[in-house]
Order: C-alpha cells, then structure tokens, then sequence
C-alpha cells in the first residue's frame, strides 16, 4: 500500500526518538499512542526510545544522536508546526506533514479558508470572539450549530447548540481553550473518517471508518475511553460514495501540502449524501480506540507495519545540503 510496499530495514533507521506525551490538553492521548508506537518500533527491531518533550529539551535529540523522530504528540506543540520547525532547525528527519502543512491543518479555519478556496466542500463558519457574536453565528448557521476552539482537537472544548440560551456558556467552554472560537454549521448525517498515507501524486487514501456514537456523541471520552462507539471498516456505506469520500480526502490532503500521513474527518449529509470535510489531523492518534490502524488493518497493514513505515518515510521541509552534517552525525 503506497510507502508501506518495500522492504525497511529497522537498522538502517537508526537511533529514533517517539516523541510523547507534551504539554497539550492531549497529553493522555498522547503518551498512550506513543507507548503503542515505541512497542511496535521495537517489535520490529527499531532502536526506539521514549523522549517526552515537557520533559527533557529538544535540543537533547540532537546531542544524544537521534536520526530521526516518531511524533506522536497530539494538539498544541505537537502538531501545529512548532516541533516540527524545531527539528527542522536540528536537522533532524520526523514523521508527518511539515511545518506549514502542520501549522495550517491544526488551525480549522484557516484549513476551510484553503478547501473552500480549492473549491471543496466544508461546512459554512463563523469565527466569534464573545458570546453575543456566537448568538449572532446561531441565527445565521442554524440550529443545530457547533461551537469549538479553532486549533485544538479531540473534541476538547466543543458544544452543539440548539437554542440561543446555550451559547454563552458554549463560547465559554471553547474560549478556556483557545481566545478564537469557530462557530460551524452541524451536518446531520454519517460520521466518517478516511486517512491518507504518502506524498503528492503517490499517496492514496485507506478505506473509509464510519462512526456510530452513543446518541451521535462522539466527544472525547467515547473517542478514547468508552466502549459504546461502534467503528465500521468496512463501512457499508455504498462503493460510490466511499470512492467520492477518499477522492476527496486526498484532494484534502493534497491542498495543503501534506506528506506521510494523515487522517481527515467527513460527515455524509442525510439529505442528500453530500459529503462536507471538518477537520484533518496530521498527527492522527495510535491508541486501541484509533481509527487510522484500524482502516489500516482493513487495508491488510498491521499496527507494526503502519509504524515502521511511517517512520521510514520520515523527511525534513529543507534536507541538508549534500555532504554537510546531519543532525545524528553531528552528535
């Protein structure tokens, strides 16, 4: 399956950091999908070790002679480009989309500004900065609406609004996490999610996930800790829509200039089938409750197989010059 066909040579990878745990409100998330990840690494003979980042300094990656980095940090520093401009900086290869790509997926509405520029469908928004503008967003989206912070993930600080009375303490919630608040218009329908492994013209999206949460409550505790949530992939959804689904992930993917991997969400409208993009997460979760291992598993990819070829194709935005040091030779 695209990067995952060829032969790795676990050796060859060199001394690999998995980046885990961080400072994001993700922080649990992330320290379980990086301990998936550095079990797997090492199944496969990796030489992987554990570097949490709220802990030690980056720059230690470099002077204890990393050659490249698993990010398996989620949210804030972890995915919005910081990291990723850091070990830009120590020249050292990681995981993932770079800097840009980064900075502008884990920002949802400057995401829907570019799909919405490329001409592909995303809910309609409105970005609120007190309670009386979200009121305002209400009126104008329609009831239902959803209210979240615009750069955080795993549902953390989201509400669905039904009436004027719940905005104020919907803005609230949103606001603890980031001061821009995004108000989107709900699509009732299918919840789905498609990743994407590769880069441009070679990358290809994995089979479709279709999520069936308790009551349509897909937050953060039934994403990650309940059993409720029932996972199709196969998704029984007709062969034609789960082709205009992974069409429009890789354009996704593609519009702003992801490499790697990835993992956008879709909800499939019930009036009539339209699908809408919400979100894309380029440092996708790798916990038991994940859904990028399970298309993967569908797609005949195992846990083990996904980690160590998305390390293998660990790159840099600037590699450098032919002939001067990397970041693991200069240790």
């Amino acid at each position: 399956m695209g990067l995952l066909n060829c032969a790795v040579d676990a050796r060859a990878l060199g001394k690999v950091a998995v980046l885990m745990g961080g400072s994001s409100a993700e922080r649990e998330v992330s320290l379980m999908s990086g301990g998936g990840v550095l079990q797997a690494l090492r199944a496969r003979g990796v030489d992987a070790h554990a570097f949490d980042p709220a802990q030690g300094d980056l720059g230690a990656l470099r002077r204890d002679g990393y050659a490249r980095c698993f990010i398996a940090l989620h949210g804030r520093h972890g995915e919005d480009g910081t990291v990723q401009g850091a070990l830009e900086l120590l020249g050292i290869p990681y995981t993932g989309p770079g800097v840009m790509a980064s900075s502008i997926a884990m920002d949802k509405t400057m995401t829907k500004r570019i799909w919405r520029a490329q001409g592909l469908p995303t809910p309609d928004w409105r970005l609120v900065s007190d309670a009386a503008e979200t009121a305002q967003a209400l009126q104008a989206l329609g009831a239902p609406m959803i209210v979240k912070p615009a750069r955080e993930g795993s549902t953390i600080g989201l509400s669905k609004v039904s009436a004027p009375g719940q905005c104020a303490p919907a803005y609230q919630l949103a606001a603890r996490y980031d001061p821009e608040v995004l108000c989107e218009q709900f699509i009732a329908g299918d919840e789905t999610t498609c990743p994407v492994l590769g880069a441009g013209a070679s990358a290809q999206a994995l089979p479709v996930v279709r999520i069936v949460a308790p009551e349509g409550n897909y937050d953060y505790q039934n994403k990650y800790f309940g059993d409720a949530t029932q996972y199709h992939c196969p998704s029984g959804l007709p062969g034609q829509e789960e082709q205009e689904i992974q069409r429009l992930v890789l354009q996704a993917f593609r519009a702003l200039d992801c490499r790697g991997w990835a993992r956008a969400d879709i909800m499939l409208r019930a009036s009539d089938r339209q699908p809408f993009l919400l979100e894309i997460n380029t440092a996708p979760g790798m916990t038991s409750h994940s859904l990028l291992p399970l298309s993967a598993r569908a797609a005949g990819i195992s846990y083990e197989d996904l980690c160590l070829g998305v390390l293998a194709a660990a790159a840099l935005d600037q590699p450098p010059p032919s002939g001067a040091p990397s970041g693991a030779s200069s240790a």
